[in-house]
């Protein structure tokens, strides 16, 4: 429908705005627009674009060269009152107020806007644009003449360095006129006045880098690209995404005139039938050619130069990131639309030279660039726009190329200090309006950063110099660890192809990139460290033993203990390591002998997570095995828990060391505690090995390990299991000592057994009395259990028979009000 209002508008059928209208009050209608105001949600995407075309089909509309004062003024009239209404739409619903402050540092003047900062409604700029008027004769020459020379034309403010005609107005106001002279059919007029446009467009950039160049020459180095000294500019609005697509305009009408129609020399087709499709259209990309401007000059100009001319400019203007995120989609959509076109147009001598002449201007634009040195901290980034620049430079001027990509990189955005150039200064504010700004987009800005740093060290892999200078920028501005991540992995990639030999200078930025990151998280939480300290020892595998050895003897700057035992020094020592860095024993052994000096200071470090590992890499060299065995001895007291020393014992009873795994078991029941009632805890396992490998050990080491495990345990059940296993074979066993063996079983009446079962008694006789204080008599069956194992253990002693009979004695005198548990008793034990 919006098409078909096009269509009659272009015909000059004024049935166009009455269909326009009703299109409009069907939106306007349209239920969803209360239901989202009330529950206070944004409209879709795709109502939003609909209704911004609406918006901006109304600006053509009332922007028609020949329409009646009566038809206008009933236009605007409709316009506002639609605005008023409730349901209206803003043409940016997420729009924060803007800040005069900043406007003045990116080179703003508040008094050279053209209409009001307050919200707009979607209707805003068509009432605005109703009120401008087709009646300057400077603009009437523009548009009527065909030859743009007129020797009437002596204001030097309305015409270039080349004397050609310019229409200085609000760049989108201006394009907005473009649009409505196509629309309404006035081709030739639209063309006419778009030239003129780009032309203001060029004069102005030259006078501003004149400028700037002026302001500059006589500065220290470290006030030059200051903000307060720039030139003011009336670029309020970013012109990329703005709601009226003034590049898009302007594009479209010099392009649609250099469009090549001869495809009888075109390589990319193939069969005839495939040239259209359904409708008659093409089905191929257009083919451009330069068609020469009437009157111009400049034999280097054409249509399609102004095209492109004008699409870099808009393209790297210095303006503020949208306030909200369907702007800032928006804005990327628009931007990767306009390079996409721009891709399509061959890069000859004259385009190429429009791309050089333009980096160049961009590079010294002063405020009027987002490329220049000096730029707000808000300032749309230039990464995507950069990354293609570079790629249409890099053939025809490298220096240039880099000095576009590596001046792009910057995100002032997340700088921490003022930003820095070339060592030049740059104080782009006085004042910010937040260190975290709302950039919605920001996830997808870091990654077009990290994309182009990696195109432009991928570039630079010939020239070392060079590559070094692109690795110092991109450790300088990219400020995120996983894209900093992102960018050593695709570095490394690029660096170590399956089918060629690997680049070595490539290889060594990757593994630069990788220690940052290692620097970044290393006191962060992050999701990816593993994955981070997994890569960058590959990484530094395939540098070589240098880079290993070298991250091996910085690792705290680097890594966590735990991290670089674990993973660090463990993956180096691997069979796998070894044999892909072709070594030879000595080389091996050296390499190992740094692996184990890194384990034993992690362990010394951090021994409650690191000991195990350094023993386990410590094994086949006795002097750093003992160390390590010695570093968890001394840590043993003060900071390993029982389960991390338990732990470390068995696997040293694992590999042969049953004395020193003894030796530890000692001190894990020192720092042990299980209470009478704790008789599923998970160390109980760990106390029931302890106990084995003293009991096979010899009597004397049983003798030692039972009144550390009286002091420490309280649970009967626990001991009463002890007692019984201590039992079933001849302590020493587990010795290859002749002497110290015995085949003679130990007997519950003497000692060491004999302290174990006064112990198990005397837990059993505590925990019955903590039972009945809390008992019910749901539990009566539990605990009658409960004393049947307990007679079973007190029937081993001696005189164990008179002592159970004591406790239920006991028991029936002080809890004598419990009949029926009383009975049970009786029943069960006959006492």
């Amino acid at each position: 429908m919006f098409a078909k209002v096009r269509e009659m508008l272009r015909a000059r059928d004024s049935n166009g705005a009455r269909m326009l209208t009703l299109i409009t009050e069907q939106f306007l209608a349209d239920p969803r627009l209360q239901m989202w105001k009330s529950q206070g949600q944004q409209m879709t995407d795709k109502c939003r674009q609909l209704w911004d075309e609406l918006g901006a089909l109304w600006v053509c509309v009332v922007l028609n060269p020949s329409c009646v004062p009566s038809d206008k003024d009933y236009w605007q009239q409709l316009l506002e009152q639609w605005s008023i209404s409730s349901v209206c739409p803003l043409e940016d619903a997420d729009i924060r107020p803007t800040n005069d402050v900043l406007m003045s540092n990116m080179g703003i003047n508040s008094t050279s806007r053209p209409f009001s900062n307050r919200p707009r409604t979607i209707f805003q700029r068509a009432i605005e644009a109703s009120k401008l008027k087709w009646d300057d004769k400077h603009l009437k020459r523009i548009i009527k003449a065909d030859i743009h020379t007129n020797s009437g034309l002596l204001d030097m403010d309305m015409v270039d360095y080349q004397g050609q005609p310019m229409w200085n107005e609000h760049f989108p106001t201006a394009c907005a006129r473009v649009d409505a002279l196509r629309s309404h059919g006035y081709q030739k007029e639209s063309l006419r006045l778009a030239v003129s446009i780009v032309r203001t467009l060029k004069q102005q950039q030259k006078i501003y880098q004149d400028m700037y160049r002026h302001q500059n020459e006589d500065l220290p180095s470290t006030s030059k690209g200051c903000s307060s000294k720039l030139p003011v500019t009336n670029n309020m609005e970013g012109w990329i995404g703005h709601a009226l697509d003034p590049l898009g305009v302007l594009s479209e009408t010099l392009t649609e005139v250099s469009i090549s129609h001869d495809t009888s020399h075109r390589t990319d087709v193939v069969v005839s039938s495939l040239l259209f499709n359904d409708d008659g259209n093409s089905c191929l990309p257009p083919r451009y050619h330069h068609v020469a401007i009437p009157g111009s000059h400049d034999r280097m100009e054409s249509y399609l130069t102004l095209a492109v001319e004008a699409a870099l400019i808009c393209l790297g203007q210095q303006r503020q990131m949208p306030s909200g995120l369907y702007t800032q989609e928006k804005t990327l959509k628009q931007e990767e639309k306009v390079i996409t076109k721009l891709q399509t147009i061959e890069r000859d001598a004259m385009i190429s030279g429009v791309y050089q002449r333009q980096a160049r201007l961009l590079l010294e634009g002063g405020s009027s660039s987002a490329l220049g040195i000096g730029i707000h901290p808000e300032t749309y980034p230039m990464h995507t726009f950069a990354k293609f620049m570079f790629s249409c430079l890099q053939p025809v001027d490298e220096d240039l190329a880099y000095q576009i990509g590596l001046r792009a990189m910057r995100l002032p955005v997340l700088e921490d200090t003022d930003e820095t150039d070339d060592g030049m200064n740059n104080i782009a504010s006085s004042t910010s309006l937040t260190r975290f700004p709302r950039w919605f987009i920001l996830a997808h800005v870091e990654g077009q950063q990290c994309d182009l740093g990696c195109t432009l060290l991928a570039a630079a892999k010939g020239n070392i110099m060079r590559l070094k200078t692109v690795l110092e920028v991109a450790q300088r501005h990219i400020h995120s660890s996983s894209q900093l991540f992102k960018l050593a992995q695709d570095v490394f990639k690029i660096a170590t192809p399956p089918d060629t030999q690997k680049h070595m200078p490539l290889l060594n930025a990757a593994f630069e990139l990788g220690l940052q990151v290692m620097k970044m998280t290393l006191m962060t939480m992050n999701w990816r460290r593993r994955e981070m300290v997994r890569w960058l020892v590959t990484c530094a595998t395939e540098v070589g033993v240098q880079a290993l050895v070298s991250i091996m003897q910085n690792w705290f700057s680097l890594f966590q203990p735990i991290e670089a035992t674990e993973m660090v020094a463990t993956t180096i020592m691997s069979h796998s390591t070894m044999l892909q860095l072709h070594l030879n024993y000595h080389q091996q052994e050296d390499l190992a002998s740094h692996a184990r000096n890194l384990a034993l200071q992690c362990a010394n470090k951090d021994p409650q997570n690191c000991a195990l590992c350094a023993l386990t890499l410590c094994e086949k060299n006795p002097i750093s095995f003992e160390t390590a065995y010695q570093i968890v001895i001394d840590a043993a007291t003060h900071i390993m828990n029982s389960s991390q020393l338990f732990r470390i014992a068995r696997y040293m009873e694992l590999r042969g060391y049953p004395n020193r795994a003894y030796k530890l078991t000692l001190l894990a029941m020192k720092n042990l505690h299980l209470a009478y009632n704790q008789d599923t805890h998970p160390a109980i396992n760990d106390i029931h090995w302890a106990c084995a490998l003293s009991h096979s050990l010899g009597k004397n080491e049983l003798a030692s390990m039972i009144p550390l495990l009286v002091d420490s345990v309280q649970c009967a059940t626990v001991l009463s299991d002890i007692l019984r296993r201590c039992t079933l074979t001849a302590p020493g066993l587990g010795t290859s000592d002749v002497k110290r063996r015995t085949m003679k079983l130990l007997s519950y009446d003497k000692n060491p057994l004999r302290q174990l079962m006064e112990a198990t008694i005397r837990s059993y006789i505590n925990t019955t009395h903590y039972k009945l204080t809390h008992i019910s008599p749901r539990h009566y069956g539990d605990f009658i259990d409960f004393l049947s194992k307990a007679r079973e253990t007190f029937l081993l002693a001696q005189d164990g028979h008179i002592e159970f009979a004591q406790l239920i004695e006991n028991m029936k005198l002080v809890y004598k009000g419990k009949k029926k548990l009383m009975y049970l008793i009786k029943e069960r034990f006959g006492l």
